[in-house]
């Protein structure tokens, strides 16, 4: 319908499994297979498209404003200083990931579309579904103006636009963003900080990408004063320096969100429809392993184990 309405391009690009704090099971699972994925998806990407995504293994530090109890990958107030020098004096440590990552999403959504064109797939943008046709448990095409489309498989990847088309639980969570950019040209960042209220992602360019608001207001558009002013004072608070940054842009997006927060993979109430949505804060850490899903099950009928954690099956009410 519009490319340019995707979550994608709203993300920070974030591939935070562990800041993210996903507790041991499934989740945490897909999450760790699709982060180990990136290295080589990303130049696979680049291969294709003359684009580099921008994949950068960073790290990422979650700074803490009270020492919490000290296990695993805990940093003191001295060895987060020496990671990262310059955050709030209110920081008393924090734990620190460094198998986590970034990719700049806004080049990854460049070169995935240049990628699957130079592949011969044709996209058709401005081409709005108006229904999916069925008879029993089977899709027989799907409607748009003038015009019903129909193939052997259909997969439904529509976000958080998913419930207008099927009844099937995935909402829209509003997130508003912005860039600053550093007055001297240099990045002073050499890592994500996940802070409780707002995350900052540097680039490698010398832009900082701050999110996220989390909003439950349907698909209200713009920026808002006060989602600006909490992204911008929390923010300051974990990396004082950035109040005097340039404030660049703004922007917001809408995460497609499920009751329980978990992405819907896989199999629909028809036999041959699958669905890849409500990926919430995850979608692009998640993109590889989806698309390697879901290409498995189209091309070679191969179902993957953790596939049945993320069925839409555990909404319905018996």
């Amino acid at each position: 319908r519009n490319f340019q309405e995707a979550a994608l391009h709203a993300a920070a690009g974030m591939l935070a499994p562990q800041a993210e704090g996903i507790l041991p099971g499934p989740m945490l699972d897909l999450c760790l297979r699709s982060r180990a994925l990136y290295p080589e998806w990303a130049s696979k990407l680049e291969s294709l498209s003359g684009i580099n995504p921008e994949y950068w293994p960073c790290g990422i530090i979650a700074p803490q404003y009270e020492a919490v109890e000290k296990h695993g990958d805990w940093c003191d107030r001295p060895a987060l200083t020496s990671l990262q020098p310059d955050l709030s004096h209110e920081v008393a440590g924090g734990w620190w990931f460094p198998e986590d990552g970034q990719v700049n999403n806004q080049a990854m959504a460049k070169a995935l579309r240049v990628a699957v064109q130079a592949l011969g797939i044709t996209l058709r943008e401005g081409v709005a579904v108006q229904q999916i046709n069925h008879d029993g448990q089977l899709i027989t095409g799907v409607e748009v103006a003038q015009s019903i489309y129909t193939a052997d498989c259909y997969l439904l990847a529509a976000g958080a636009w998913t419930g207008a088309l099927l009844p099937i639980p995935v909402v829209p969570r509003k997130g508003q963003m912005l860039a600053l950019r550093s007055p001297t040209g240099q990045q002073p960042l050499e890592h994500v900080l996940f802070g409780s209220d707002a995350y900052i992602v540097p680039r490698q360019n010398g832009r900082v990408v701050i999110g996220a608001t989390s909003e439950d207001v349907d698909f209200a558009p713009h920026n808002t004063s006060r989602g600006v002013q909490q992204l911008l004072r929390e923010s300051s608070r974990l990396y004082p320096p950035l109040q005097d940054w340039i404030l660049e842009e703004c922007w917001w997006g809408f995460r497609p969100t499920t009751p329980d927060e978990l992405p819907i993979l896989g199999a629909s109430p028809y036999k041959n429809l699958l669905l890849a949505t409500g990926h919430y804060r995850n979608g692009i850490l998640l993109t590889p392993i989806t698309a390697l899903m879901m290409a498995e099950l189209i091309c070679d009928r191969q179902i993957d184990p953790l596939l049945k954690v993320f069925e839409y099956s555990r909404f319905e009410t018996h």
